[in-house]
């Protein structure tokens, strides 16, 4: 067998556990699913203590595994510019950089920060998990909503503290970056804890307006009627009620699938 041969089956076995509908292109997936969840977990708990050896360790591993899958990805993939322009694409390659490199010394602290964008990867698994059960395809919007608002409070969570642990005093700790953070975005604001000077009150800011606005909308979804993507044949409006026979914008007989729940 040349080398070129060897090459394109390699690649066609890879692209099949990627892309495939066999048991065993099903197990892999969720393998990668419970390995990025556990990423994702000792990502945020980590950020939680001070760096050690072991957890620097732990970082490279894993760093290692998001680097392979990553390369995996983006070789069997059709259209590599848009994989790697993706924002989950560039996310995964600001957590590697940021796995790799070492981060015990304070001069590479703030790389801390970045690794909560690995919440990113979090759609991919969603996308995965709404094909396989009902429970996901029916809580799609909701889902993603508190995951686009997870995704904001950590991010934020951990530039107030990289920003702030060293010059404030009220944040010891990822804890209290992390009160700050939820009690800012809710308007509570007790103001037992405040930013000083003028990039503190912008960093405030920012997380009032934009988390504010994510929690609304995860409020609006949580409240309003359920609906199911589905694209009316006539007039193209894919959002419709759970059971809808007739699409409400031009009327067209509905065939909206559903298993039989109430």
């Amino acid at each position: 067998m040349t080398t070129g041969t060897h090459k394109n089956s390699l690649k066609t076995r890879i692209r099949e556990l990627y892309e495939g509908q066999s048991k065993r292109a099903y197990r892999f997936r969720y393998v990668l699913l419970v390995f990025d969840l556990a990423t994702i977990t000792f990502l945020i708990t980590s950020s939680f203590f001070t760096p050690s050896l072991v957890t620097e360790s732990i970082d490279v591993l894993i760093g290692l595994g998001i680097l392979l899958d990553f390369s995996a990805r983006i070789w069997i993939s059709r259209n590599r510019f848009h994989d790697l322009l993706h924002p989950a694409g560039i996310a995964d390659i600001i957590v590697i950089g940021s796995l790799l490199a070492p981060v015990v010394g304070e001069g590479l602290a703030f790389l801390r920060a970045v690794r909560t964008l690995r919440l990113m990867r979090s759609y991919q698994l969603l996308i995965r998990l709404r094909g396989d059960f009902s429970f996901f395809k029916r809580n799609e919007l909701t889902i993603f909503s508190a995951i686009n608002l997870l995704i904001f409070i950590f991010v934020m969570t951990a530039l107030v503290f990289e920003t702030q642990h060293r010059v404030n005093p009220a944040i010891s700790n990822y804890a209290d970056a992390l009160y700050f953070t939820v009690t800012t975005l809710t308007t509570t604001g007790f103001g037992d804890i405040t930013l000083p000077g003028t990039s503190g009150r912008i960093l405030s800011v920012v997380i009032m307006i934009f988390g504010v606005s994510l929690f609304l909308r995860l409020i609006q979804v949580l409240f309003r009627a359920p609906k199911v993507n589905y694209e009316c044949p006539d007039c193209g409006l894919s959002r419709h009620d759970a059971d809808a026979v007739h699409c409400k914008h031009c009327g067209r007989v509905l065939h909206i699938g559903n298993e039989g729940a109430t």
